[in-house]
C-alpha cells in the first residue's frame, strides 16, 4: 500500500516538504486525513521548523475528500476526522505553503484555503464542487471568506463551479502563478522571506495574525457541523446525490 504522506525535511529541518499520495487523486479518506493530522501534530512540537510546503503527487494536488465517506453511516466520523485535521493544522502555529498543479477540489481546497499562501501552476483548477452532490462544504462555508470575501464564497459554494488558476489569482484564493515547480517556488519565497527570521517569533506571529480566523471557526463551525448532520443529511437529495456520483450518474433530485 501506498503511503498516504511523506515528508522531506530541509536545510536541517527549517522546511518540511509533504506530499500527499496514497490513492489516485490524493482523496482525503480516513487514511490521509490521519497520515496528515500527525505531520502537523509533529510539527508543533519541532520548534525548529519555520514553514512546510503542502503538495500532491504528480499531476494533480487532490481530488477532496472521500465521497463514500460521506455516506449515512460515515459521515459523522468522516466530518469528524477532518475537522480536528483542520484545528491539528491551525494550532501547529507553523508557516504553510500549498503548491498546488491541476485539481484541487473539495476538502483538498479547504484545506489549501487555511494555508498562509499558495503557488499554483497554470494547469490548476480550483473549486467547491459539494452543492452538486446535494451537500455543502462546511469549513468553506467559514474560512473562504476570510481569504476572499463573503461574494467569491457565495458564488464557489453556491455554483459548484471550478475556476482556473488565473480567476482564482484574481480573487486572491492563488497568492502566485508560477512557471517551475510550485514546490520548488514555495520553498524559494520561504528561504528568502522566512529564511532570516526567528522560528520562535514566527510561530508567535501566526498566532496572532491567524486569531480571528481561529476564533470563527471555532465557535461557526460546530453549529454547521450540526446543520449538515442533523439537517441536510435528512434529506433525500443529500443521500441522492452522493450515490449518483458513486453510480456515475445525474442525480433525480426530489421537488419540494
Amino acid at each position: 500500500m501506498a503511503v498516504p504522506v511523506s515528508v522531506t525535511r530541509l536545510d536541517d529541518g527549517a522546511w518540511w516538504h509533504v506530499v500527499l499520495g496514497g490513492s489516485k487523486g490524493h482523496i482525503f479518506d480516513a487514511a490521509l486525513m490521519d497520515a496528515l493530522d500527525e505531520v502537523f501534530r509533529e510539527a508543533r512540537r519541532t520548534p525548529s521548523l519555520k514553514a512546510l510546503v503542502l503538495e500532491g503527487e504528480g499531476a494533480h494536488f487532490s481530488f477532496g475528500a472521500s465521497v463514500q465517506e460521506h455516506l449515512p453511516d460515515q459521515v459523522a466520523g468522516m466530518l469528524d476526522r477532518f475537522h480536528r485535521l483542520v484545528f491539528t493544522l491551525l494550532d501547529s502555529h507553523v508557516v504553510t505553503l500549498a503548491a498546488v498543479r491541476g485539481q484541487c477540489l473539495g476538502g483538498a481546497l479547504e484545506l489549501v484555503t487555511l494555508c498562509h499562501r499558495v503557488f499554483a501552476t497554470r494547469d490548476a483548477r480550483l473549486g467547491q464542487p459539494e452543492i452538486a452532490l446535494g451537500v455543502f462544504a462546511p469549513v468553506a462555508s467559514v474560512a473562504l471568506a476570510h481569504r476572499i470575501g463573503q461574494r467569491h464564497t457565495e458564488d464557489l459554494c453556491l455554483t459548484g463551479r471550478t475556476i482556473d488558476a488565473s480567476e482564482a489569482l484574481a480573487m486572491g484564493l492563488v497568492d502566485e502563478i508560477v512557471e517551475a515547480p510550485p514546490a520548488d517556488a514555495a520553498l524559494h519565497w520561504a528561504r528568502t522571506h522566512l529564511g532570516p527570521r526567528s522560528a520562535a517569533s514566527l510561530r508567535l506571529a501566526v498566532r496572532a495574525v491567524r486569531a480571528r480566523l481561529v476564533a470563527s471557526l471555532r465557535t461557526e463551525l460546530p453549529a454547521i457541523e450540526r446543520l449538515y448532520l442533523d439537517e441536510l443529511m435528512q434529506t433525500p437529495d443529500a443521500v441522492e446525490g452522493l450515490r449518483a456520483f458513486l453510480e456515475k450518474r445525474a442525480p433525480q433530485w426530489r421537488q419540494p
